[in-house]
């Protein structure tokens, strides 16, 4: 931790303190006050946030200000529970939108390029997102917002759009679109910033040789500003994240021990200048991992890796931990598989059956596929499984994010 992040922290503290009735009362609790932060370890002792806690303070519990300094609320989808309030003060939308025209610009996008906006707008942190950092930069944003895959591509050919912003199921649905009616000549995209969902190296070339693009992981979530907290440069070595802002740590999910730089491990966010809701080492469920090295690209930012997977996403089948990541890397490796799959989990007769839905190329077989797929889980996971290969475009397309994972055991 840098003398200025940990000024920046000890400030953050006293705020907290002083005007958050939601942290004030878990630090007082756990024994903590604000004085009590002398050094970075001491910071290292607070306890975590986590997001079912945020979900308790529902409506506004987590205001940090007075109410009349709010100017915008967004909010999570709460399809797994109470939905989550965030409140923005008027710096609090200008540093997210700095942010997000500073990840514009990484990827080398300029105010000359036209940028088509898919992700959806409203309580959700994305589409407005997108458009206030291409406006900061000066570029043409397109706020087509999600679906009508008809007007989504007469817009992209009628006004040359350049950029393309998507989840990684859109941007996928829309590269199968163009080269189904046969308009890639008429489309004029040379970039995608991509978010919202982990994916694979798989879907990542698919996408790229379906629209002829070069692709850029971005990242953010709802309760930390949104999309645009970090994204990867033109070397695709890793997403540079602005510590002016923000100050990551990487943590053991299991012990909540920090984790040397290099190791994988759970992404805990500490944000440095927010207003309306600071929030102090919460736990995102992301793993990924702080890069140590630095990037060839010359900038000063530092880098995490690409998100593997959630703490969340793991289902346990037969006594072993399964990510959809390890899925993504097994297939990559197995000529003739699609991107697309789904992981089916049942319990008959007594224990638990996993299939595993893929798609295949026309030019395979899918009993070739089948035996092989099957050979490699047995190797690489440790248990066995049934293998389901259809057509492609035999599975579900999504305008949103895809659902990977289907665990029918509880019912």
């Amino acid at each position: 931790m840098r003398a200025d992040q940990f000024a920046s922290i000890k400030a953050l503290l006293e705020r907290v303190f002083a005007h958050s009735p939601f942290y004030r009362k878990k630090f007082e609790e756990a024994g903590f006050s604000a004085d009590s932060i002398k050094t970075p370890e001491d910071f290292l002792r607070l306890p975590f946030s986590d997001k079912d806690e945020l979900r308790l303070a529902y409506p506004l519990g987590l205001l940090a200000v007075h109410q009349d300094k709010i100017v915008r609320i967004h909010s999570s989808s709460g399809t797994t529970g109470m939905p989550v309030i965030i409140p923005y003060t008027r710096r609090d939308v200008e540093d997210w939108t700095e942010m997000f025209a500073r990840c514009y610009e990484i990827a080398g996008i300029t105010k000359s390029d036209v940028i088509q906006i898919t992700p959806g707008y409203g309580l959700w942190t994305a589409g407005i997102g997108f458009q206030a950092g291409a406006e900061k930069l000066g570029a043409m944003a397109v706020p087509m917002g999600p679906g009508n895959t008809e007007k989504q591509l007469q817009m992209m050919t009628d006004l040359k759009s350049t950029v393309l912003c998507a989840t990684s199921s859109y941007a996928l649905l829309l590269a199968e679109e163009v080269e189904k009616r046969g308009i890639r000549d008429k489309i004029h995209l040379k970039k995608g910033i991509i978010g919202s969902e982990r994916w694979g190296e798989l879907m990542r070339k698919r996408i790229q040789d379906g629209l002829g693009i070069e692709l850029f992981d971005i990242y953010g979530l709802t309760e930390v500003y949104g999309p645009g907290i970090a994204i990867d440069c033109e070397h695709h070595r890793g997403m540079h994240y602005f510590d002016d802002f923000l100050y990551f740590e990487i943590i053991d999910s299991e012990t909540g021990e920090v984790l040397p730089e290099g190791e994988v491990g759970e992404l805990v966010i500490t944000t440095l200048r927010k207003e309306g809701a600071p929030l102090v080492r919460y736990r995102t469920h992301d793993l990924t991992r702080i890069i140590p090295e630095k990037c060839p690209c010359g900038r000063s930012y530092p880098m995490i890796d690409r998100i593997l997977g959630r703490t969340d996403d793991m289902v346990k089948v037969k006594g072993v931990n399964i990510y959809p990541g390890q899925v993504d890397s097994i297939l990559k490796d197995i000529p003739g598989v699609s991107s697309e799959y789904q992981i089916i989990i049942d319990h008959r007769d007594g224990k638990d059956t996993l299939t595993l839905r893929v798609e295949r190329d026309p030019a395979c077989t899918a009993s070739d596929l089948e035996h092989v797929i099957m050979e490699n889980f047995k190797k690489r996971i440790g248990i066995k499984i049934d293998v389901e290969v259809v057509a492609l475009g035999g599975l579900p397309r999504s305008e949103k994010k895809s659902k990977r994972i289907f665990d029918y055991r509880d019912q």
